[in-house]
């Protein structure tokens, strides 16, 4: 069997000005993808693996329409080089944005079906904050999706799309897409898998993938902050039996649609000033407080100042921020040297609307990097740690504040740009608060301008929504049925 692989992985929030270019992305090439532990995975099942392009990054902005195209010409290239195939594993996100297109994983799926041709088994695996569309069903005979927010399932889902490629390409089964959208669309902080309603939900899902005639049921959550019509949850299902697929699928979409009412936010939220009041008081620590409208992981800038300018404003101290990105400050705390004392303007370097604080600090730690986009720095104003980075980066894990000599079990207070808390940060607060602060991920999401995504009515934008499902197939699907 010789199947090719690829794929392309990130998240673009359309309120976020801040495009993202090919310098922001991680990519692998060629015989580079096997060497990465992202793709071990392959190893699970016998093949010639072909190995072409695939590429990610932190979520962010639109991808500008150049960086798109020249990453589309590279795996079009090496597609073309590795024919003929047997089968084709794009490791994708689903919520994509180029500037200037809508629906560009639907535009990179048809292009690979275009090389490859009508009779090469395309599978894919994706996150459950992507957005599907009829295009991109049509594209591809195999789909799964992750089952965790957040996510730690990401290689068991890729195992399911692989198990059910080689499932077709040893059998000579071909498998059918079902699919109904469900006129919804929640931020990921209203419907993490850790929390009901949606925790039994997804925790329902292998038992689905037993039945006769399936091969596997996802659950599309959608990503919201992308203001383009595609942008909306749906199940999708993959199997062999087209009634047992519709009614499945019709089922699922009707669970999620009735539980829409108690998707909520599964911890203490509020403005500013009163989570960090809150944090001030507080006889626990670490008190977690949890930036969510400037959230990279989501799609945010990442350079806002606004939440640290209130911390100082109040007056705490044991507080880690961590982090603000800031290439201008990070690179003046290098150009300084550690132990340093000068003035810093931090805040609003990508986004000018983010708006700027001024305060004089001292340089504490400098990250060791030949990489000027790799520098981290932290600097220290009276009882307040600041991380500041050049790149766009999230500080959800414990090794990233180690590797900086920073101990957040140990703080009084941690603030990070994050809505839910990762897995490893979620334990040690005591307690959590998200922040609902501004920002191109603000949890508000109601009063952001969603022009393109009203061209459907959704909830909660439109709250006393009727709907009824409506069950659709893939256009493969449908030809293999002579339909």
């Amino acid at each position: 069997m010789r199947i090719a692989v690829g794929g392309l992985h990130v998240e673009c929030c359309t309120f976020n000005p801040v495009k993202v270019t090919e310098k922001d992305f991680v990519i692998w090439r060629g015989d580079e993808m096997l060497s990465q532990p992202y793709f071990s995975v392959l190893n699970e099942y016998k093949a010639e693996y072909l190995p072409t392009f695939y590429a990610r990054a932190v979520p962010g902005g639109p991808i500008a329409r150049e960086t798109y195209e020249n990453f589309k010409a590279d795996l079009l290239a090496r597609m073309k080089a590795s024919l003929p195939l047997d089968g084709v594993y794009l490791a994708m996100h689903g919520a994509s944005f180029v500037d200037g297109m809508e629906d560009a994983e639907g535009d990179w799926l048809t292009a690979v079906r275009d090389v490859v041709g009508p009779d090469c088994v395309i599978a894919v695996s994706y996150d459950l904050h992507g957005n599907v569309s009829q295009k991109i069903l049509d594209a591809i005979d195999i789909f799964s999706t992750y089952r965790t927010a957040p996510h730690i399932d990401v290689r068991e889902t890729q195992l399911r799309s692989l198990k059910m490629l080689h499932r077709a390409l040893t059998t000579g089964e071909r498998p059918l897409i079902a699919w109904v959208k469900v006129p919804m669309l929640m931020g990921g902080e209203r419907t993490s898998t850790f929390y009901e309603p949606a925790k039994s939900i997804y925790e329902s899902l292998p038992e689905l993938d037993a039945l006769p005639g399936i091969w596997d049921a996802s659950l599309q959550v959608g990503y919201r902050s992308a203001d383009e019509p595609r942008a909306t949850a749906c199940s999708v299902f993959t199997g062999t039996d087209k009634a047992v697929l519709e009614a499945e699928a019709t089922k699922l979409a009707s669970r999620y649609w009735n539980v829409r009412h108690a998707c909520v936010f599964p911890t203490r939220t509020g403005g500013v000033e009163e989570g960090v009041a809150l944090a001030k008081t507080s006889a626990t620590h670490p008190v977690i407080l949890a930036d969510s409208g400037d959230n990279p992981t989501a799609g945010g800038v990442g350079d806002r100042s606004n939440v640290l300018a209130e911390v100082l404003r109040q007056g705490l101290d044991g507080v880690i921020v961590a982090g603000i990105t800031d290439p201008s400050a990070t690179d003046k705390a290098y150009a300084a040297g550690v132990g340093a004392k000068l003035d810093f303007e931090i805040g609003g370097t990508l986004d000018p609307s983010s708006g700027k604080i001024k305060m004089a600090a001292e340089v504490v730690l400098l990250s060791p990097t030949n990489e000027p986009l790799e520098r981290e720095a932290v600097i220290r104003i009276g009882g307040v740690v600041v991380v500041l980075a050049a790149r766009r980066r999230p500080y959800h894990n414990i090794a990233d504040f180690k590797r900086l000599g920073l101990d957040p079990a140990g703080a009084k207070t941690l603030l990070v740009k994050s809505g839910y808390l990762s897995p490893e940060l979620a334990p040690l607060a005591n307690p959590n608060f998200m922040i609902l602060s501004e920002g191109a991920v603000n949890q508000n999401h109601i009063t952001q301008g969603q022009r393109n995504r009203m061209l459907t009515p959704t909830y909660p934008w439109v709250q006393d929504l009727q709907w009824s499902p409506a069950v659709a197939l893939s256009k493969r699907s449908l030809a293999r049925l002579g339909a």
